[in-house]
């Protein structure tokens, strides 16, 4: 039976999606086509029917990821997300979590369309963080941004390095609350406690 454009383009979605919660999970290297399609529901040699090749779904996977993370950010305020992003939960849900910290020391490898997509991910997620911080150089767009810059870098090296500790290390805790605190100071949030609900563990 012939596949409908639309049963196509949802078959296609349906192995980004799955390929992005796998290469979060084990790495872009960690996962080969057949697997992949395989875990989707369809074989081997549908793959190059969709795409082109595995690095065009790593970008795809990726900018997927990225944007599930946005979407669920979407009307959390600073606070709250740096709370959830710096969070035991979120750090034990790789498979589901940033796509940033997963999957960032990977991408330096790979090629320029993944390495597009990791820095598109980037200025999106400063954009999560871009709420009114308040401050007396709150205006001054040039010095926000570079506030909100230290703060993601910060926040995402964190996450690895806790990621990189056994997971009954004291360590891997002690590391996201210090971080966690530290940054809500920079950014002159640690008094405040979020005013909307927690997201979801996918932050």
């Amino acid at each position: 039976m012939k596949v409908t454009k639309a049963q196509a383009q949802a078959n296609r979605t349906l192995v980004v999606e799955t390929a992005s919660q796998l290469f979060r999970e084990r790495g872009f290297d960690g996962v080969g086509v057949a697997d992949l399609m395989a875990a989707a529901g369809f074989t081997h040699g549908g793959f190059y029917k969709q795409f082109g090749s595995k690095a065009d779904l790593m970008a795809e996977a990726t900018a997927c990821g990225i944007a599930q993370t946005r979407a669920m950010s979407d009307g959390v305020d600073a606070a709250t997300f740096v709370r959830h992003y710096l969070s035991r939960e979120h750090r034990d849900g790789r498979a589901t979590g940033c796509t940033m910290a997963a999957l960032g020391g990977d991408a330096a490898r790979q090629t320029e369309s993944v390495r597009r997509a990791f820095e598109d991910g980037a200025e999106q997620l400063l954009a999560v963080l871009s709420q009114p911080l308040g401050g007396p150089d709150a205006a001054d767009a040039a010095q926000t941004r570079a506030r909100l810059l230290d703060a993601l870098s910060h926040a995402v090296g964190a996450l690895v390095m806790s990621r990189a500790c056994p997971d009954d290390s004291p360590l891997a805790d002690e590391i996201l609350a210090v971080s966690r605190d530290a940054i809500l100071q920079s950014l002159g949030l640690a008094g405040q406690t979020g005013t909307v609900a927690p997201p979801p563990a996918a932050l």
